[in-house]
Parts: structure tokens; C-alpha cells; sequence
């Protein structure tokens, strides 16, 4: 299957690092013009020249913005007001025990993993309603299914991802307009890595390892039994947003590694 993106403008959300750069990474292979975004400058520019590396001769371009607030998303639509591809990737996760969530970081987690996908996707679907085609991918997690203790506030968040993805669906039936949700499992991003950092120095194995083993630990159900990569989460976003998956919309998206112990 060959996914030619050509003449496609993409956005993706939280772009500068993990599995959005990945995601910018497989748009900008397949020919698509590629809109990253991050909150600080810097971290925009850094990641377009790693882009431009990666994929030489790519058209890329970035917007820092800070995407958990209106203003924010107002800056991005501002400097950007048309997409033909929309990925809201953009997410906070961090493990807390429920009882030390305070409010304010409940909000926090509801403006940026919710509230974001939100604002953009009614900024930029009704334009892509008027072109008769438009894809949109909301970043859910198997989090979103199977609520895990330790975070409750982002399960939360990614229930709802899957919940504004399927009701946006069905909104836009008929338009030429798909949305769907992709739920990854554990996948050795650069924030996972961050949180096994300790036990890898601890152990002194590699942090494929490391993760492997947080995963037969923590996600037991795992029928991969490792952390997937990045990559293997992208090329199924990629694929989402092709003209190929024009018959797929609405749907739950799952490359969660087999944690989630349904057939369904």
C-alpha cells in the first residue's frame, strides 16, 4: 500500500517530541505539508530541523503555542486557519494517586487532553466539510478503556477523547470528514522514558528492558509483552488519514499492544 499525502497540510498537535514528531515524521514521508506544534519556540524550531533532516526537501513549518488554553489554540488557528489533516496528539500524563489529584490539576489535564482536540477540531472541520474531505484523529490510549489506578485523571481524559471522536463522526456523516481515536498502549516515548529512568539506572539494562518489564508488570494482559515504538503507533495514524481509510470513521483504532482483553 502506497500513502501519498501530497498536496495534504497536517497539523499535529504536540509535535516536538515522542509520538507526534513521529506522526510529523510518517505525514512528511508521505508527501504531506507538516505544521508542528509545541509550546515553547525553541523546541518548534529544534523539531523542524530534525524534520528536515529526517526527511530532506520536506515542507514544514511550526507554531508555538500553548494549546491547554483558548488564547492558545486562537494563536494556532490564527497563524494557521486551514488543514486538510488534523491530529490532536497533544496530552499530560504522569502517574498520582487520586487522593493527591487537586482540582486545579484535574483542570489542567481537561483543558489540555480535551479541550484542545475540542477547540481545533471546530476551527478547522468546517472548512474541510466545505472541500468534501477532511481527516481528523483524536489520541485516546488504552487508558481510555482500561482505567489504570495510578492515573485517574488521564483515564479520564481519554475516555473522553474516544467519546468527542465518535459524536464528532457522526456530526460530520456524510461530509467527506473521518474522524477516529487511535489508542496506543505503553510505547517507549520520550515522557515513558522519563518515568523508568530511575529503575533503568537502578537495573543497568537497556531501557527496551526496563520498559518490557513495566509492562508484563503493570499491563499484564500485554500480548507483545514490550513497549511498542513510536513509529509502530504512527504508521497507524498515517494510515487513518489516508485516502485508503475512507471507509473508516468513527472508530476506535486500537495499537495497544493486545493489552486490552477484548475481541471487540
Amino acid at each position: 500500500m502506497h500513502i501519498d499525502l501530497s498536496n495534504k497540510t497536517a497539523l499535529v498537535t504536540g509535535s516536538t517530541h515522542g509520538i507526534g514528531f513521529a506522526i510529523a515524521t510518517g505525514l512528511a514521508r508521505a508527501g504531506a505539508t507538516v505544521i508542528v506544534n509545541g509550546r515553547k519556540p525553541d523546541r518548534v524550531d529544534t523539531a523542524l530541523a530534525k524534520l528536515r533532516d529526517i526527511v530532506p526537501g520536506t515542507d514544514a513549518r511550526g507554531v508555538a503555542a500553548d494549546l491547554g488554553t483558548a488564547e492558545g489554540c486562537k494563536t494556532l488557528v490564527d497563524a494557521e486557519p486551514r488543514v486538510d489533516i488534523l491530529v490532536n496528539n497533544l496530552g499530560i500524563f504522569g502517574p498520582k494517586d487520586f487522593y493527591e489529584i487537586p482540582d486545579e490539576e484535574w483542570q489542567q489535564f481537561f483543558d489540555v487532553n480535551i479541550m484542545s482536540g475540542v477547540r481545533l477540531s471546530r476551527a478547522y472541520t468546517p472548512a474541510m466539510v466545505e472541500a468534501g474531505w477532511g481527516r481528523v484523529v483524536f489520541m485516546s490510549s488504552e487508558s481510555g478503556l482500561n482505567i489504570s489506578d495510578e492515573m485517574l485523571h488521564y483515564g479520564m481524559t481519554k475516555t473522553a477523547n474516544l467519546s468527542v471522536s465518535r459524536g464528532l463522526a457522526k456530526r460530520l456523516a456524510g461530509t467527506g470528514v473521518t474522524v477516529n481515536a487511535v489508542l496506543p498502549g505503553p510505547t517507549l516515548s520520550e515522557g515513558v522514558q522519563a518515568m523508568l529512568a530511575d529503575k533503568q539506572a537502578e537495573s543497568g539494562k537497556s531501557m527496551e528492558e526496563v520498559a518490557a518489564e513495566f509492562v508484563q508488570q503493570a499491563r499484564p494482559s500485554s500480548i507483545i509483552q514490550r513497549a511498542a515504538k513510536v513509529e509502530e503507533v504512527a504508521n497507524m495514524v498515517i494510515y487513518a488519514v489516508s485516502e485508503q481509510a475512507s471507509a473508516t470513521t468513527g472508530a476506535a483504532l486500537r495499537v495497544d499492544g493486545g493489552v486490552v482483553d477484548s475481541i471487540a
